[in-house]
């Protein structure tokens, strides 16, 4: 018995290493530090701390759901996160201590959502603003009554005009506070008095809404639109005076020091330094703003690896997190990539039912199969000869095809899965391949007389399945958060493992070695298993949305995980290779 106890081995930890994301339709989301020297922002659950030189980054782990607003007192001692919840659902706001990195306080009152917080100058006081209102476009002013421990409200008078109010700054003397609204133009208003001081522009009003305001020391505003305009403006006229054209609906603009030099964040997850008086931009951090499908290295280095999600391919440098390439497909979602052996081409599948092929160093198209899959492609994988590709359909059907120098010829089309093919792995000899189906089957195939070798059956959706490095094993998973070994020649079940205790598991990879394989899933946790006993020995927590796919690099250094709210995780393999 005593032995028994002994030999259940407690995880550890894995050591998370970076993240790459950044949510940038957080309204003022991206926050510059007092000191200068750091970036603030949220990504899903977390509140990341980034250093500007340096980059190297500190995660404030903490909040059940995704942050909605960040703040950060004047001091830069504190800062404040609110978090969206449940309709219904107590919504947390956390004081973290910004040297620490640590939390101080959890404040529960608001419900459903904290729409946005504030310290008061002093570092007295935070105040916060409960979601999900009316929008009824009212303005107001409190008034403090620290007596009667009361907040009392006056409201604004604008006259006829009627807004929609978007965002809001204040001038640094309290003098005035101006609103962006829907419509596109800035309303000033003097807070003593209550009324409107002025509006505008009267003419060419900022298209898609005045999204991001920021008041500078010197005078003058910057404002962003919803059409990813930045523009540098002063009151009555509000005529840009200096302009600016970035990607994507900007929704934070905050200062560095006085103002000689800002960050602005856009709503396609691109944070922009711009320098005021060359008012020229430069993009210092990008990533994916939707769920990320697929992660892939190319054989045999950790380099570099590409990711897929909606609309675009990108290749980044590992160590770096540099985004090195993007291949945009406007309006497509990739479901699925993989680096020919070879290295001279990215194989790509996508919803519209193409097989897409592009050149890695430029990102040149170099080939497209149409009419690959009648629904969509979903799974894709190359052969180690680089003289075949195996796709699979939302049909579910698996077709293999041959690629020449200049063609692209379909040598069979496998129809045996009832739904859609979700991984596609092949054999080293390149004479076998297994495939995973969410009809609850994975079927092994002969490819060298294309037919069925085998079929494993399961009350499952399979998402994803490995060859074992010796080939005489499979194993799988899917929706019912098993982990299962089959035999490769019979189909029989080996064993079965409880692989999550919450969601399916979407993500699997194995060493070459064939000792330790990783999972990754809808419990947002990246866990590295001890293949021969079955035990988890690691366990990653940093993501805040489901990991969709998961990736050990060639060479065993790093293990990298993506998921479904944009990020991609690097973390750092926890033994010696």
């Amino acid at each position: 018995m005593e032995n028994q106890i002994s030999s259940k081995t407690v995880e550890a930890e894995l050591e998370l290493e970076a993240v790459i994301g950044f949510n940038g339709h957080v309204p003022t989301g991206l926050k510059c530090h007092p000191d200068q020297e750091h970036l603030i922002y949220p990504l899903g659950y977390t509140v990341l701390i980034q250093a500007i030189n340096t980059n190297e980054q500190n995660f404030l782990h903490g909040h059940g759901n995704n942050v909605s607003c960040v703040t950060i007192s004047n001091s830069g001692l504190y800062i404040a996160s609110g978090q969206v919840t449940f309709m219904g659902f107590k919504a947390d706001i956390i004081l973290w201590d910004f040297k620490k990195r640590e939390l101080i306080a959890r404040l529960s009152l608001h419900k459903g959502k904290v729409e946005a917080l504030a310290f008061s100058p002093n570092d007295l006081y935070l105040v916060s603003l409960g979601g999900p209102d009316d929008g009824s476009g009212t303005i107001r002013v409190w008034e403090l009554d620290l007596p009667n421990r009361k907040i009392w409200p006056t409201e604004c008078q604008t006259g006829q005009m009627k807004r929609i109010i978007m965002s809001i700054t204040m001038a640094h003397d309290d003098s005035f506070f101006y609103l962006g609204t829907t419509t596109g133009d800035i309303l000033k208003m003097n807070p003593k008095t209550k009324l409107l001081a002025d509006a505008g522009p009267a003419k060419d009003k900022f298209s898609l809404g005045v999204s991001a305001l920021k008041c500078l020391k010197m005078g003058g505003l910057l404002v962003g639109s919803g059409a990813g305009l930045l523009i540098f403006c002063k009151s009555p006229s509000y005529k840009p005076l200096k302009k600016l054209q970035l990607q994507g609906r900007i929704t934070s603009i905050t200062l560095r020091g006085e103002g000689h030099q800002f960050f602005v964040g856009t709503e396609e997850s691109h944070i922009y330094r711009v320098n005021f008086t060359d008012f020229k931009e430069t993009l210092i951090m990008t990533c994916h703003f939707e769920a990320v499908q697929d992660i892939v290295f190319p054989f045999g280095t950790a380099e570099l690896f590409a990711t897929c999600a909606k609309m675009d391919i990108r290749v980044w440098h590992t160590v770096s997190n540099r985004e090195l390439l993007r291949i945009t497909v406007p309006n497509m979602t990739c479901h699925s990539i993989d680096f020919m052996r070879d290295g001279k081409s990215i194989v790509s599948a996508w919803d519209d039912g193409k097989i897409r092929a592009f050149a890695p160093e430029t990102g040149r198209l170099m080939y497209v199969i149409d009419n690959a899959h009648r629904i969509g492609v979903t799974a894709i994988t190359t052969t180690s000869d680089c003289k075949r590709v195996i796709s699979g359909g939302g049909e579910g059907e698996v077709r293999v095809w041959q690629i020449g120098c200049q063609t692209q010829k379909l040598e069979e089309a496998l129809k045996e899965h009832k739904s859609s093919v979700s991984c596609i792995r092949v054999k080293k000899n390149n004479e076998e391949c297994v495939t995973a189906s969410t009809d609850g089957t994975c079927i092994i195939w002969d490819l060298v007389h294309l037919r069925r070798n085998q079929m494993i059956l399961a009350n499952t959706l399979f998402q994803c399945v490995c060859y074992h490095p010796e080939e005489f094993q499979i194993i799988a998973s899917g929706t019912n958060r098993k982990i299962s070994y089959w035999e490769v020649c019979d189909g029989s079940v080996i064993r079965e493992l409880e692989g999550s205790s919450s969601g399916s598991i979407n993500g699997m990879d194995i060493t070459a070695e064939g000792v330790y394989f990783v999972t990754g899933g809808s419990d947002h946790l990246v866990k590295v298993w001890d293949y021969n006993e079955g035990e988890v020995t690691h366990v990653g927590v940093g993501h805040s949305g489901s990991i969709t796919r998961i990736r050990i690099s060639p060479g065993n250094q790093y293990i990298i995980s993506v998921s479904a709210d944009g990020a991609i995780v690097r973390w750092k393999y926890p033994f010696a290779s």
